[in-house]
């Protein structure tokens, strides 16, 4: 029987390369220059820290860039609030949504069984598995999700005939 997992997965390798990218630009620009501006990546997620609001919304931006340039969503990372921390300097503090969370994987499977369709849809752990008869309706199913816009980045892997 045809299925495919329904998965959220960051590619951390091009997560690390794009905060690297962002420090090697805070570091080397002129309008970052004597800020003690920097970009971090933890087990946590992504720190951006920096003197003043300002300087801490440029340096996101930078980062934001960088993600996108390096193919990593922006729907992968969440938080992100500016927080004075003291001494007059800001940070912010993005973590990175691995994994479909329950309440979004009940949505999406609601949306999946709104279609109609002929396939079974099935929860496991943080992904989801959708099979059915005709390897037509799960193209189609993969095709309506698509169209969604989903809250979460999603990637379709495992397709078996």
């Amino acid at each position: 029987m045809p299925s495919f997992d329904i998965v959220s997965q960051v590619d951390m390798q091009e997560v690390r390369n794009a905060v690297d990218q962002s420090m090697r630009e805070v570091t080397t620009r002129y309008d970052f220059k004597g800020t003690s501006s920097s970009i971090q990546l933890s087990e946590d997620g992504i720190t951006v820290d920096s003197e003043s609001d300002g300087r801490l919304e440029a340096a996101i931006d930078v980062l934001k860039g960088k993600l996108i340039r390096r193919n990593v969503s922006l729907k992968s990372i969440a938080g992100g609030e500016p927080k004075q921390i003291g001494g007059g300097r800001y940070r912010a503090v993005f973590t990175l949504n691995e994994g479909i969370a329950q309440d979004a994987a009940k949505e999406l499977v609601k949306d999946i069984k709104d279609m109609k369709l002929k396939v079974q849809v099935a929860i496991q752990g943080d992904q989801i598995r959708v099979s059915g008869k005709k390897r037509d309706d799960l193209q189609e199913v993969i095709s309506a999700i698509k169209g969604l816009d989903f809250r979460l980045p999603l990637q379709y892997i495992n397709f078996r005939d």
